[in-house]
């Protein structure tokens, strides 16, 4: 029987290599909370820290990513931990995986990895897939440098969350303060990112892994990597989409017209996106966003291990849905049907 509970992140992650990727407010309880209240609607067992959670109150229905919190939810009997939160490699999770407990998200290690922009990005323009140009800056080169595109450039964190910390530059005296003021603060670390600006329409791509899906009253079993509907984002702020703690995304986002999705450029963006998820190895939803240049020519700009997940499940969030749960509605899944398949699709060592 499927006994879940659900981690939050409780602290910042350790730096990687002087790189630093701040922590959400709220250490994603807020989505977890969604998570946790749709299961139990669904009749899921869902172990939670009290015994009678509060529908409002986001820490009643989650436990901590520490080892401590971990112990506790195995405990009080919970047989699949739901990852709601930022792994990196040595997280608490890991111990427990090897003990074969069943986990809904990524494999620590994997995140480690990939939530670094250059590294991934460096891997996905290896295997041919459509990069922006870019450049990864430090205190040694931050006012000495050489760009090989031109302005305007975007500024941001190497391994960022969002559109936090994410700066449109429009010259180079702009870019030099936006760094000096990045570095200065220490808020990501000791190395950042600037790559070219694309102009045309942006879109976000959800990719789920391998699997068994429920699907218009179906079983289906995708045998590999496949896409969800691309959502649009609009309403940009300076060039860059607001960061959704600021904006609802259900303000600025929507999914594609049906004649766009079926265009062969929106299903070679796909085919794209599906390539990246399987060059990261996968095991759970991530969230890619692109953007088209002058010319209409896609490129992916940033792989999201993580995905924020919240969710209209809850009366009082009715507005929360999140880009991967807006592009679930246009396959016929409610917030609900997206989660409980996400379930469906947890793993463990013993049996991948």
């Amino acid at each position: 029987m499927q006994k879940v509970a659900i981690i939050y992140q409780s602290r910042t992650p350790p730096p990687i290599n002087g790189i630093i990727k701040p922590m959400k407010p709220g250490g994603y309880s807020d989505s977890g909370a969604d998570i946790a209240y749709s299961l139990k609607k669904q009749n899921i067992e869902v172990i939670t820290p009290t015994i009678n959670p509060q529908i409002d109150h986001d820490l009643d229905w989650v436990f901590p990513d520490t080892k401590e919190g971990i112990q506790l939810a195995t405990a009080k009997g919970a047989n699949i931990i739901w990852l709601n939160t930022v792994l990196y490699k040595n997280h608490p999770i890991e111990e427990f995986i090897h003990l074969g407990i069943s986990v809904v998200g990524q494999i620590p290690e994997n995140v480690d990895l990939y939530d670094d922009k250059w590294i991934t990005n460096e891997l996905l323009k290896s295997n041919g897939l459509p990069i922006p140009k870019s450049v990864m800056m430090d205190q040694k080169n931050k006012n000495d440098f050489d760009l090989n595109f031109s302005f305007p450039v975007v500024a941001k964190p190497i391994r960022g969350r969002g559109s936090q910390g994410v700066s449109l530059v429009q010259n180079e005296y702009e870019l030099r303060d936006v760094l000096n003021e990045m570095f200065h603060s220490n808020t990501y670390g000791e190395s950042l990112y600037v790559e070219e600006f694309l102009s045309g329409q942006e879109v976000t791509v959800t990719i789920m892994p391998p699997g068994k899906y429920f699907i218009n009253k179906e079983n289906i079993i995708k045998n590999n990597y496949w896409s969800l509907p691309a959502v649009k984002r609009f309403n940009h702020e300076n060039g860059i989409a607001p960061y959704n703690g600021k904006v609802a995304i259900t303000n600025n986002s929507e999914v594609l017209q049906d004649s766009e999705l079926q265009s062969l450029t929106i299903q070679q963006l796909n085919t794209a996106c599906e390539k990246a998820a399987r060059l990261v190895e996968s095991k759970a939803p991530i969230r890619i966003d692109c953007r088209a240049n002058f010319v209409g020519k896609y490129f992916l700009f940033d792989l999201n291990m993580k995905p924020n997940m919240t969710g209209a499940s809850r009366p009082h969030r009715t507005d929360q849905d999140s880009l991967t749960a807006l592009a679930a509605r246009k396959i016929g899944w409610n917030f609900d049907d997206l989660i409980l398949n996400m379930l469906n699709n947890s793993w463990c060592l013993n049996n991948d």
